[in-house]
């Protein structure tokens, strides 16, 4: 390693004020020359022209390590240059290169000497250490081609500069700890060269900076640190706290970490793994992406156009969608019609809820929708309270996994010409119908009922209704187990009493908590050909189970203990079952009744009890009620033991243990969690909960389950979001204030277990939120081309307005960098 001392002296007299003014400007002259250049006003002295190879270094890589402070040199500057020096001396001989450390900004006005340099890394200790002169030369530099890493400190450097701000991507706020403390990073890039190999939680100690503008969505966030585990000081940027990033700048590839704050960081072989990443790509040894969130690089548009007056032309009550092989995208209208047409509330009436449950198809390749059939349905009972409105309807829709030969659509619905006015009772069904792809029409006729059951309808709400297919033919359906927890305080939904002419309509362990029955579950049939459906292995049941007395078991049931998994989905790569379902309506906890509302997210491997109506979130109980009188509360549930005591069940009393679930949020936060006493009961009180999950918080709530995005390397759309997002699960919800919409990470050792996410980011900005965005999120699967279709439901209840529609959101950030013509050495290329 080679390292040229400097020691520099004087002021940097009118530095700020010519930078300020923009005395300073840098371009390419001609293909192979860059110049920088000064503001023609500017004295001729500082001009410097430079002329840099493009891009600047080659096969031989050389990084040059510059170290110049305005102030006291920072004592992390020798053990950064030493593992910088290492790391190019060691690993496979594709990779290494030759440093050289200096602290002589004269560098950045020879151009011969800086063309070298394959990167620039700045371990600088803060302040001006570059003239006008100088800072152009290095802004050329970029322009050609060049690669800069930055490390820790180096946001300090060149503070007057806006132009210094954008390479380096933020700048240190004031209030930033000084101490050393240990923290968890959280890794979301799984494939940057910088981050691929390390945890995917890392708990080091550094000194963590917090930013005066946070710059994800501007940049490439690679790693976050995750406040909750030290103390962020009075500037903290909350749970998005980027802590590297990357992103391609002015010509040339930027990276820069906030670690390396301490001289212990450049021992550890992680970060050196880190640094070494980093380097890869910015000395162009490697490619990477560093574009996949930039918010920029994305587009938002609708597909659809507002319905004709007095028609559902383009779109009914937006409820579900589903993407066919070919790209043509079919969209579901639960049952409310056009908000001038009047709805029917009076069960004496046969026509009390009636309504058209509407299938539309959009066609990417004409931009053209067709009305593919109507559906008469019960469900269309306008707003009001629990006793009057429902949400039944078409509730689902999926095509069959040989779509493309045979036509199959499936429909989850509940048909109004079952409807037991007298009872108010009705069926959910899930059909098989055909559709013409010549005309995109629906053949009513050719219906075959593949499942039914009956559902109360005296009360609202949570009908459920989504469906998917794993790898092995199997379906999916999402039921809800429309029951009120309005009589038991918005709580556990567990009071017996009320009923309509038998049937309870409050107490989910009717339904939800019953093994008997096919509410408040996901089940999981086997499809045949001739219309009927056999039962897979592996289910929570088999149905003939001959606990205590034998027959009080549905063989259907693969998920029990779920409230309203309206969207299900299914990774095909490992077969996974995400679901989402809406939790009951109390706004805080009590420490009578147990925890708030919780609206949840599960990741689920294989069959289970997910609690509701027992337990919430991550085993935290409710407490059972007493008969007579269902004011007074008796024992918490046994998460691990639950026993189903209901006068209103006719399955299993002692039921399966109950898994803990992967997300749960409520108005008081993510993830939020209590002390627990020796019986392992948490204390649920607001002053002693911890937020396990703070970048999500709850409000209005109801959880929009997203997919899984599998990127397609094959695939030539020029559409299709990036690799980088490969593997992530999207998680989301109706409303768009403060409740999720972001993209986590789950660890494969956990997952299924009760493990939480180990990495969130936001989709807020690429998934337009707002009055003009996608407010109210219904549905969103991600299509062959990779482009992501999403459902905005509008903005009025039970109807559809001009703002219900389907978007589409496409990626046009570009490939990977550097270009493979501009690799340092072709012979890495794979």
């Amino acid at each position: 390693m080679q390292r040229t001392p400097h020691h520099r002296s004087g002021s940097r007299r009118g530095l700020a004020a010519a930078v300020a003014a923009g005395a300073l400007t840098a371009s390419l002259l001609g293909g192979n020359a860059a110049s920088a250049r000064t503001d023609p006003g500017a004295p001729e002295s500082m001009a410097t022209t430079l002329s840099l190879p493009s891009p600047p270094g080659g096969a031989n890589v050389k990084v040059l390590v510059f170290h110049a402070s305005a102030t006291e040199e920072s004592p992390t500057v020798d053990a950064g240059i030493a593992a910088i020096e290492r790391i190019g001396l060691s690993g496979p001989e594709a990779g290494r290169f030759r440093t050289v450390a200096s602290d002589d900004p004269a560098v950045f006005t020879n151009g011969k000497q800086l063309g070298k340099y394959n990167a620039v890394v700045f371990l600088t200790g803060g302040g001006d250490v570059l003239d006008p002169e100088q800072e152009a030369g290095l802004e050329a530099y970029m322009e050609a081609g060049g690669g800069f890493l930055g490390i820790h400190d180096a946001a300090r450097t060149e503070p007057y500069s806006d132009w210094f701000t954008g390479l380096v991507g933020a700048r240190p706020a004031a209030g930033s700890p000084t101490s050393v403390q240990r923290a968890t990073v959280e890794i979301g890039d799984r494939q940057h060269p910088a981050t691929k190999n390390l945890p995917l939680e890392w708990k080091r100690p550094d000194k963590w900076l917090n930013w005066k503008d946070n710059p994800s969505g501007d940049v490439h966030t690679v790693a976050r640190v995750r406040e909750i585990t030290y103390k962020p000081g009075t500037s903290a940027n909350g749970w998005d706290h980027p802590v590297s990033w990357c992103r391609d700048y002015d010509g040339g590839r930027s990276f820069y970490t906030a670690m390396g704050g301490t001289v212990d960081s450049f021992a550890e072989a992680d970060f050196r793994d880190h640094l070494r990443g980093a380097l890869d790509w910015t000395t162009r040894i490697s490619q990477a992406d560093c574009k996949a969130t930039i918010t920029s690089n994305y587009t938002a548009e609708k597909v659809t156009q507002p319905n004709q007056p007095g028609k559902n032309d383009q779109i009914g009550e937006p409820h579900g969608l589903v993407t066919a092989p070919d790209g043509r995208v079919l969209y579901i209208g639960r049952g409310g019609a056009d908000s001038s047409v009047p709805v029917v509330t009076d069960w004496t009436d046969p026509n009390v809820g009636k309504g058209l449950g509407q299938i539309h198809v959009y066609d990417p390749t004409t931009k053209k929708v067709t009305l593919a059939g109507e559906l008469s349905i019960f469900g269309n009972k306008g707003g009001g309270d629990e006793l009057v409105k429902v949400e039944e309807g078409l509730l689902g829709i999926e095509l069959d996994p040989d779509f493309e030969k045979n036509g199959w659509v499936y429909l989850h619905y509940t048909p109004h010409d079952k409807l037991d006015r007298d009872k108010q009772m009705a069926v959910r069904q899930v059909s098989r119908f055909t559709l013409d792809p010549a005309t995109n029409k629906l053949d009513l006729s050719s219906e075959k009922v593949l499942l039914q059951w009956p559902v109360q309808v005296h009360s609202c709400c949570h009908a459920g209704g989504g469906m998917a297919w794993d790898s092995k033919g199997n379906l999916y359906i999402a039921t809800g187990d429309n029951n009120s927890s309005g009589f038991s305080d918005g709580y556990s939904g567990n009071n017996p009493q009320p009923n309509y002419k038998g049937v309870s309509f409050a107490d989910a362990r009717r339904t939800a908590g019953n093994t008997n029955n096919l509410n408040g579950k996901i089940l999981r049939i086997h499809p045949e050909d001739d219309g009927t459906y056999t039962l897979p292995s592996g289910n929570l049941f088999t149905g003939k189970e001959p606990d205590e007395g034998g027959g009080k078991t549905r063989g259907e049931i693969y998920v029990m203990g779920v409230r309203n998994p309206a969207r299900i989905s299914i990774d095909r790569s490992t077969d996974t079952l995400y679901a989402g379902w809406v939790g009951p309506d109390a706004g805080a906890p009590s420490t009578t009744w147990g925890p708030a509302k919780y609206d949840t997210f599960a990741a689920i491997t294989q069959a289970g009890n997910h609690g509701w109506p027992y337990c919430m979130g991550n085993k935290q109980p409710y407490r059972d009620r007493n008969l007579p009188d269902p004011s007074k509360p008796l024992d918490w549930y046994d998460c691990d033991h639950p026993k189903n005591e209901s006068p209103n069940n006719d399955g299993l009393v002692k039921l399966p243990p109950i898994t803990s679930n992967t997300i749960w949020y409520s108005p008081q936060g993510g993830g939020v969690d209590y002390p627990r006493d020796e019986n392992g009961i948490p204390s649920y009180k607001v002053e002693d909960q911890k937020e396990l999950l703070p970048w999500l918080k709850g409000g209005g709530q109801a959880t929009m389950n997203g997919p899984v995005y599998r990127y397609d390397a094959a695939s030539t759309s020029a559409d299709k979001w990036p690799s980088y997002w490969d593997g992530k699960w999207f998680v989301g919800d109706f409303y768009d204030d403060t409740q999720p919409r972001h993209a986590v990470l789950t660890d494969p050792k956990t997952v299924g277990k009760g493990g939480l996410p180990t990495h969130a980011e936001s989709l807020k900005k690429i998934i337009p939120v707002g009055a003009d965005g996608i407010r109210n999120l219904m549905d969103w699967k991600f299509a062959p081309d990779g482009s992501l279709y999403v459902l905005d439901y509008g903005r009025g209840f039970f109807t559809s307005d001009s703002k219900s529609a389907l978007w589409r959101v496409t990626y046009k950030g570009g490939a990977a960098t550097p270009a493979v013509k501009d690799l340092a050495r072709k012979a890495a290329v794979q």
